[in-house]
């Protein structure tokens, strides 16, 4: 019976993805997201890591830009579809570069009020790879903050329980003020998938020596 469900949720929401035009099923686990915890606003600037193919950034454009304030910035290595929407814009590259971090504070005037990412590592069928892989792309996500969050800002990140899914929200816990975890009704019951919604970014450790001086 459950995996009957799991199928039918999949086939439901993938459905319902191409009914409303959304590039991916992964869209409504924003959309439900942001419904339980309020995290977008009109003048908000948002940068969506590991973007394509541009699911989650579509669900942002139906809220950020309203008024002309706020901007959305998706990031990916592989080409995203141009957006029809003014507050969009698209970069293809590797978001742990400098390149691209100055670029998207470029693109923004500043740092981000939120940054997103549904990304996840290519899976090889192999545990401890896998694990290591997740592991590593969420320290990535995790250590940009630093650079691009506004103080206070918020971070929304998929993560995966088992592997070092406690020690990600541990490091989450020392930089952000509040971090949960939670399961959206159209994320796959079966899936080990969480999403960690950090909020209230403490800022970057300032440098002692440079304090010092």
């Amino acid at each position: 019976m459950s995996r009957w469900k799991a199928k039918h949720d999949k086939e439901h929401y993938y459905k319902l993805a191409k009914k409303q035009n959304y590039r991916s099923r992964a869209s409504y686990k924003l959309k439900q997201l942001d419904k339980k915890y309020g995290l977008l606003k009109p003048d908000y600037n948002v940068v969506d890591l590991g973007a394509a193919p541009g699911g989650w950034s579509q669900v942002v454009c139906e809220t950020i830009g309203e008024e002309g304030k706020g901007q959305i910035i998706g990031v990916d290595l592989e080409y995203i579809k141009p957006i029809d929407h003014e507050a969009f814009t698209a970069i293809k590259g590797d978001f742990t570069t400098e390149e691209i971090q100055n670029t998207i504070m470029e693109l923004i005037d500043g740092k981000a009020d939120v940054i997103l990412s549904d990304a996840a590592a290519k899976l090889t069928g192999i545990k401890d790879v896998d694990n290591f892989n997740a592991y590593d792309l969420a320290t990535a996500v995790i250590s940009i903050t630093d650079n691009i969050l506004k103080k206070n800002g918020d971070l929304i990140m998929k993560s995966f329980q088992g592997g070092s899914y406690d020690e990600i929200n541990k490091t989450l816990k020392k930089k952000f003020r509040s971090v949960k975890t939670t399961k959206p009704n159209s994320s796959r019951k079966r899936s080990s998938e969480m999403y960690v919604i950090a909020r209230g970014f403490k800022g970057p450790k300032k440098n002692k020596k440079n304090n010092d001086n």
